[in-house]
């Protein structure tokens, strides 16, 4: 276990001591969220009853927007091909990879979510369920991102490319999650999207980290 937690140690650093990349995404996805009230309307009850899908929105995006550097800086310095002809299990490296991405996108999403949601008029039960929905799906879109993030390695400027190929496995995520923060606000039971979301979590973690790996043996060929 001590390579992969050296793996995930060596991407936090590289973050510290590079942290436009991640700063740079975070600043988007405040910065998106602050602009819906200026484009849509100020009116509380308008502003609470769309803050799940704003926030959800402004989420994806800002993943979306960190993609591009899971496998940068390993795949310029040769990294990548270590890994690839090591001995080591190349599913639990990129397991491992993924893990620090969403420490370090998705965890400041979660934290920032609170102050976002007070800001568009959010009640307390809808903050409680958008904190939950935000902590069970945005590791999904951290595994789901890779899967992207391995086919487009080595193709200079591909990022509209990963976004055509990610956002539509993106689009279950976003309508269970804005669906529960909406209906948590009034009052209704949101059991069943938290556990789809659950379910996309599971057969995220089981599936991405393989598939991962095979698109990059298949990038790197």
């Amino acid at each position: 276990m001590n390579i992969y937690l050296q793996t995930l140690k060596r991407d936090l650093n590289i973050a510290i001591h590079n942290p436009s990349s991640v700063l740079n995404s975070l600043l988007f996805f405040v910065i998106s969220v602050s602009l819906f009230p200026l484009a849509i309307s100020p009116e509380a009850t308008t502003l609470a009853q769309i803050a799940g899908g704003i926030i959800w929105v402004s989420s994806m995006l800002c993943v979306l927007l960190s993609l591009n550097t899971l496998f940068y800086h390993d795949f310029e310095n040769g990294m990548l091909e270590q890994m690839l002809i090591s001995h080591h299990s190349l599913p639990l490296l990129i397991l491992s990879k993924i893990a620090a991405h969403w420490i370090l996108t998705g965890i400041p999403i979660i934290l920032l979510s609170p102050l976002l949601g007070l800001f568009l008029f959010l009640d307390n039960e809808g903050i409680k369920i958008l904190m939950f929905t935000l902590l069970l799906a945005t590791p999904s879109l951290s595994l789901i991102g890779a899967i992207g993030a391995s086919l487009i390695i080595g193709i200079k400027n591909a990022g509209m490319l990963l976004s055509l190929l990610i956002l539509p496995l993106y689009i279950p995520v976003l309508i269970f999650a804005s669906s529960a923060v909406s209906q948590a606000s009034v009052g209704l039971d949101v059991n069943a999207q938290l556990y789809f979301l659950s379910a996309i979590l599971v057969l995220s973690l089981m599936l991405a980290p393989f598939v991962s790996s095979m698109a990059l043996k298949i990038s790197l060929e």
